[in-house]
């Protein structure tokens, strides 16, 4: 079967608290929404991903979901309906869609698979679970206990064919409903329960936030880099960013920075995305004579793109001359600036190889780095 997916993010998110809507909150590193996101994308099965967001929330949008998230977003309206509708206008033509909302950020592979095993025989299938605290009446006072049994709680993604959900919207005329379950019942559709899953549950008060993140695993990976030039004609080498006076340059496609060069690999390494060639090949005219900043702040927004956050660099520059320690500040300045980090998450150091090898012959400079990342993973 042909499936697309409507996100729903056109809410305020009020109850929520904080000074943006909760889908665009990050949990470990990563906003509700671009989380909700990556879960329907992970599954083979999803074609077309349609955004619906609240009036005003483009930038927050774009922000959220970033570059490497090809959705399509279309403004969504006042009440879930409308904002479901807006999808559906913007998807193109399939056999089935699931409705998701933006603020249940996890959803395991296992329900995907258990609805589109229950369209091939349903118009429509709804993850639930049991009801299992018990149930009363209550105002100011306690009343009377109401039988849970055949009660249950209805999740999202609720999985439609696309004609039966197109067809239960336009012809709804009753109040505003709760979910498009409902009307696609009220329309005279059948639609199945499947088993839902805890991690399924909606983030609605600020404390829910706290339960989403211990949901997830902080995972911890190193990456190392090492670069070498050798040293040419000129009156300055660049050296973590820093121009520092010397007796030669360094020869290289692009400014030689040994240093960035290096740390640039040890970020690529610890997200496990090749290395600096691969993304700014040599043969490539536009990288001749550039700033390695630019490497460099390339690499922290693939970490931060992947749900990462950079902890610690550590570089160590090998050679003879010139000397290191009068501008080793502000190259930990500089570097703390590109990847916006505190001082205390940058190291750098220098040293010698007592007049061995290429560099003690004062032909070039070499530069190791060792970068620490994190992320949080499910």
């Amino acid at each position: 079967m042909l499936c697309h997916a409507i996100l729903v993010a056109a809410g305020s998110g009020s109850r929520a608290g904080g000074s943006v809507p909760k889908q665009y909150v990050e949990i470990g590193g990563k906003s509700v929404l671009a989380r909700a996101y990556d879960a329907l994308r992970a599954h083979p099965a999803v074609g077309e991903i349609v955004v619906a967001i609240g009036k005003g929330q483009e930038e927050l949008a774009a922000r959220a979901l970033g570059a490497d998230r090809p959705a399509r977003i279309v403004e969504g309206g006042a009440t879930r309906r409308e904002s479901v509708a807006a999808g559906m206008a913007a998807l193109p033509d399939g056999d089935v869609v699931l409705v998701h909302d933006a603020a249940r950020p996890f959803l395991p592979a296992s329900v995907f698979d258990r609805l589109l095993s229950a369209l091939a025989q349903a118009d429509g299938a709804v993850p639930v679970l049991p009801v299992a605290d018990t149930l009363v009446t209550a105002g100011d006072a306690l009343g009377e206990v109401v039988d849970r049994d055949g009660l249950r709680r209805v999740q999202t993604p609720q999985g439609f064919r696309l004609a039966v959900l197109r067809a239960a919207h336009e012809g709804w005329t009753g109040p505003e409903p709760t979910d498009d379950a409902q009307m696609a019942r009220a329309a005279g559709f059948n639609v199945f329960t499947i088993a839902g899953d805890p991690r399924l549950d909606k983030i609605t008060a600020p404390a829910d936030f706290a339960l989403a993140e211990g949901r997830l695993n902080r995972i911890t990976r190193t990456g190392l880099g090492y670069d070498v030039h050798a040293f040419a004609e000129g009156d300055h080498v660049w050296m973590g960013g820093v121009k520092v006076p010397h007796s030669h340059s360094l020869a290289g496609h692009s400014d030689a920075d040994v240093a960035l060069h290096a740390l640039t690999d040890a970020l690529l390494g610890a997200i496990g995305d090749g290395d600096i060639g691969a993304h700014f090949p040599p043969s490539d005219p536009q990288w001749k004579g550039a700033s390695s900043d630019r490497f460099l702040i390339h690499a922290r927004d693939l970490v931060r793109r992947s749900g990462g956050r950079i902890d610690h660099v550590d570089v160590t520059i090998i050679c003879e001359a010139p000397k290191v320690r009068p501008h080793a500040d502000a190259m930990r300045s500089r570097i703390g600036e590109l990847l916006e980090l505190p001082l205390n998450r940058v190291s750098i150091k220098a040293t010698t190889t007592e007049g061995l090898g290429f560099t003690g012959r004062r032909e070039g400079i070499a530069a190791q780095a060792i970068a620490t990342v994190s992320s949080w993973e499910e």
